[in-house]
């Protein structure tokens, strides 16, 4: 409905096409959920990457001089960001006996299917 039709004969239409504007946008604003905020990410010193990862200052320096760790430097400073710090820690999870044992025996019977195929492939030339 255009703004310029609405007359004293139009009223009545005008307001039922102003309710459902508004309860259209009553329906839009309940169902937009709220954004969330992003948390800042806050560089951490070196005492407190020592303390997130577990390790001596001499060997965090010693990951970081061999770019083993992530980090960043700012002139003499050397920062760290604690969810890169746990990233970094979980990438480096050793597998349990349990988890070797079955990746070999799949490996197994990769192999001694291709090992079969060819094999066959051989006694029918």
């Amino acid at each position: 409905m255009e703004v310029n039709d609405i007359s004293f004969e139009n009223l009545p239409r005008a307001v039922a096409h102003l309710v459902s504007e508004i309860a259209e946008i009553k329906f839009l604003v309940e169902r937009k959920e709220i954004p969330p905020i992003p948390q800042k990410r806050i560089p951490i010193d070196i005492v407190e990457a020592c303390r997130i990862i577990g390790k001596a200052k001499p060997t965090v320096y010693t990951l970081v001089r061999k770019r083993l760790i992530p980090c960043y430097k700012n002139g003499k400073k050397i920062y760290f960001f604690e969810d890169e710090l746990l990233e970094w820690i979980t990438k480096g999870k050793k597998k349990t006996l349990q988890e070797i044992q079955s990746e070999a025996e799949v490996n197994f019977k990769k192999n001694c299917k291709k090992v079969v195929g060819e094999f066959n492939q051989n006694l029918q030339k």
